[in-house]
């Protein structure tokens, strides 16, 4: 899944809130819904915010132990956000692992990973665990896609699963093993 970072107005790079948008996921994409993230930006044009609060931060996860950015990845921050004057793309794995790179155009262009904490330091608002999943299942609508699985038979992996008890080592390892 994934969602756009919104950021502190003297800190650009401080993020304060996610925001999911409507989109359609499997387990290895995510599409933003085009109008979703339309309203979003109006949204947040209407709260006060500036573009670079709210449109310049895509962060997304990966249902892996890796957090580094796929071939997908890079296209998708190179043609949505390649005009930007800065922009950053920032994955969270499911064991935690975090990647976040910073690619710039003004003066002599660049991008470097840059690193990421959570400053414990700044006072920030309690946790809403209902609010959090409302949000999530309202935006976030999975796709059931099948797969052909080593017999050949067309099934759907996730058919009875649970995600949160997806054993992912596990999944990683059949993913190594396919792509061999």
């Amino acid at each position: 899944m994934g969602g756009f970072g919104i950021s502190h107005p003297e800190d650009f790079l401080f993020v304060t809130d996610i925001q999911l948008v409507k989109q359609h996921t499997s387990y290895a994409s995510v599409a933003f819904d085009d109008d979703a993230v339309a309203d979003f930006f109006d949204e947040q044009v209407d709260r006060g915010l500036m573009p670079a609060q709210f449109g310049r931060i895509w962060m997304h996860t990966h249902p892996s132990s890796s957090a580094l950015p796929s071939p997908t990845d890079e296209e998708t921050f190179a043609r949505v956000f390649g005009r930007t004057d800065w922009a950053v793309m920032f994955i969270l794995a499911q064991e935690g692992q975090t990647y976040a790179r910073l690619r710039y155009r003004s003066g002599p262009a660049g991008e470097f990973r840059i690193r990421t904490t959570v400053d414990y330091s700044v006072p920030f608002e309690c946790s809403r665990h209902p609010e959090w999943e409302e949000e999530y299942l309202n935006n976030v609508l999975p796709e059931q896609q099948g797969f052909m699985g080593d017999f050949g038979e067309d099934s759907d992996l996730f058919e009875d699963e649970d995600w949160e008890d997806m054993d992912w080592i596990q999944w990683d390892n059949y993913m190594e093993r396919i792509s061999s």
